[in-house]
């Protein structure tokens, strides 16, 4: 349970609609609610009802995460048991004191016969149980302690379990996040090194464009999600970083499409496709060809990459199952549900297409 506002609005709505229960099931209802509060029997049962609100949250709050997960099971059993005949008995006492709070009305004298008065039934007492009906009332009122009982305890063990789930992926996510700064920056610091290699006249705008990306990573990745443009912005600085390391041996069309603005998405969720493209699809000796094209329509992103394979170092291959696996993990654990990704691999091309709905 948490302590949101809205959930404080239900938990409110619920303790309102339960203590109606009753007014609601009382026999005297038809005949309007001052019939109601007159009868005796109205008091206990709400006080009965009182109490087994105040039992499920003790149960939920405090003898569950007390006992129960502690696995101590026997005292929490016989802490429940004990709620129960409490909840049980007081009640009874308020029942025992009926007559002194509620006094018998004089009976109507007889005119036939004054010395033997009339003994109506006094219609204070319509409506209440009959000794005959204590079985019904005790069955009813362990059937309602039972429901109470068993859904505080499925409730909690489900909102654990989810909170358990919850810690899983968020370590998992942890995790899956260290692998990205080395990957990033092992991917980079090649960009960089060859340039540093052929003493091209760009490498210290390469390495001021690094030095933004790296801004980039190191401050916004530890958010759970960042602003669409930022993660475009810095797509567009590693493409950027590419086309002065291959120059006019790559042809690139690099086509950006909707309102970014006021979206957000998982940083770097998006980058190791982008990584694979110039991985596997520029070589310096061969004429390379790279489309990347993003669109975005309300609330969905469209991401297609799209590259022609080039001869590559047969040591590649390790490196790229590493962004495409984290990318793969990092969807199901944050979009689960929200995304569809396709890759098409053959022998002269790789295509991906990434549907994911923000």
């Amino acid at each position: 349970m948490n302590n949101k506002p809205s959930q404080i609005l239900i938990h409110i709505a619920g303790c309102g609609l339960f203590l109606l229960l009753p007014f609601l099931f009382s026999p005297d209802r038809q005949q309007g609610f001052s019939s109601v509060i007159k009868n005796p029997g109205y008091y206990s049962d709400l006080l009965r009802y009182v109490m087994m609100l105040l039992f499920f949250y003790l149960n939920y709050y405090f003898l569950i995460p007390r006992f129960y997960f502690s696995e101590k099971y026997l005292i929490y059993f016989l802490l429940v048991l004990g709620c129960f005949f409490v909840i049980s008995y007081i009640p009874q006492l308020v029942d025992l004191n009926r007559g002194e709070r509620f006094p018998l009305p004089p009976r109507p004298m007889n005119p036939i016969n004054p010395i033997d008065p009339i003994n109506p039934m006094p219609h204070r007492l319509i409506g209440r149980r009959r000794p005959g009906g204590d079985f019904f009332s005790m069955r009813q009122n362990i059937s309602l302690f039972l429901a109470i009982f068993f859904f505080s305890l499925m409730l909690r063990i489900s909102n654990r379990w989810r909170r358990v789930e919850k810690e899983k992926v968020d370590r998992e996510l942890s995790y899956l996040k260290a692998q990205i700064n080395p990957h990033f920056l092992f991917n980079t610091l090649n960009s960089i090194y060859a340039l540093a290699i052929n003493k091209s006249d760009d490498t210290a705008t390469a390495v001021v464009k690094l030095s933004g990306m790296m801004r980039y990573v190191l401050s916004d990745v530890t958010q759970e999600y960042v602003p669409l443009e930022k993660e475009i912005n810095y797509i567009r600085d590693y493409i950027e970083l590419q086309e002065l390391r291959f120059g006019e041996s790559m042809q690139l069309n690099f086509v950006v499409e909707g309102d970014l603005y006021g979206k957000k998405i998982a940083p770097l969720i998006l980058i190791a496709f982008v990584e694979n493209a110039f991985k596997y699809g520029v070589n310096a000796e061969e004429e390379s060809l790279i489309t990347i094209a993003v669109n975005v329509i309300n609330t969905v992103l469209t991401m297609e990459i799209y590259n022609h394979k080039v001869k590559r170092d047969g040591n590649m291959d390790s490196q790229h199952g590493l962004g495409i696996a984290n990318t793969k993990n990092r969807l199901e654990l944050l979009y689960p549900s929200k995304h569809i990704l396709e890759i098409k691999n053959t022998e002269k091309d790789f295509t991906v297409l990434l549907t994911l709905n923000l």
